[in-house]
């Protein structure tokens, strides 16, 4: 197994780890601060550097449920220590983008009690899709109104572990569809913004909403009857 501290620690940055696993796909570490594309989110990216050599971490994937490094070059041996860091800049703006859009998910339930149906970001930019009957940009603007004046609050984020049968029956993780979940995840990892939002969620997140900064709603979209998506940008600083 790997130790997934990215998990409990989004701010960690690099770690000592030992190669389990090396392979032309890349590697897999025994610890590692990366982490795996999943959940909308994508994989971090960064550098592996061992005696004598390193590698670009170009992607990072999930394979037979562990992280796998997928590397620009050939691989150090199984066995081998390493140094493992991720490229900060782009994870920092992934975490502020991720909490972002769980505010937005948030915002939108408040005003037409509207599900998300899906979502994707990189850094800095994202969509999300709701079950919504109407679009419009004024509703975008409306939307972002709210959104700023929340992020604004400085409300702090938490990452918490809640047994399975305990999540399936709180009401607010039942509106974000956590049956759906695998049913050999136990516990069930759980982001909550004090007061404005909690979901079962395994990415990234800042610390407090004030971190996230400015996010713009920059388009509004009709994919069909109760299909209806979202834009966002994040301020790069």
């Amino acid at each position: 197994m790997t130790e997934e501290i990215a998990a409990v620690d989004a701010y960690a940055r690099e770690v000592e780890a030992t190669v389990l696993e090396a392979s032309p796909r890349g590697v897999v570490l025994d610890r590692t601060v990366f982490y795996a594309r999943g959940g909308g989110q994508p994989g971090d990216t960064g550098w592996l550097r061992w005696e004598g050599d390193e590698a670009r971490v170009v992607d990072t994937i999930r394979r037979d449920g562990r992280p796998l490094h997928v590397l620009e070059g050939p691989p150090p041996p199984a066995g081998a220590r390493v140094r493992a860091g991720i490229d900060w800049e782009r994870r920092h703006l992934l975490m502020r983008t991720h909490t972002a859009l769980h505010v937005l998910s948030a915002v939108v339930w408040r005003s037409h009690g509207a599900k998300v149906t899906g979502g994707n970001m990189e850094p800095g930019v994202a969509r999300m899709d709701f079950e919504l009957e109407a679009i419009s940009a004024d509703l975008g603007r409306r939307v972002e109104e709210e959104l700023s004046a929340l992020l604004a609050e400085d409300r702090p984020v938490r990452v918490r572990f809640v047994p399975r049968a305990e999540a399936l029956a709180d009401p607010d993780l039942v509106r974000t569809k956590v049956n759906l979940i695998p049913e050999h995840v136990d516990p069930i990892r759980v982001v909550e913004i004090e007061g404005i939002d909690v979901q079962a969620d395994g990415g990234t997140h800042v610390r407090s909403t004030a971190e996230v900064g400015r996010v713009r709603v920059v388009k509004t979209e009709s994919k069909g009857r109760a299909f209806k998506r979202m834009r966002i940008e994040v301020d790069p600083a």
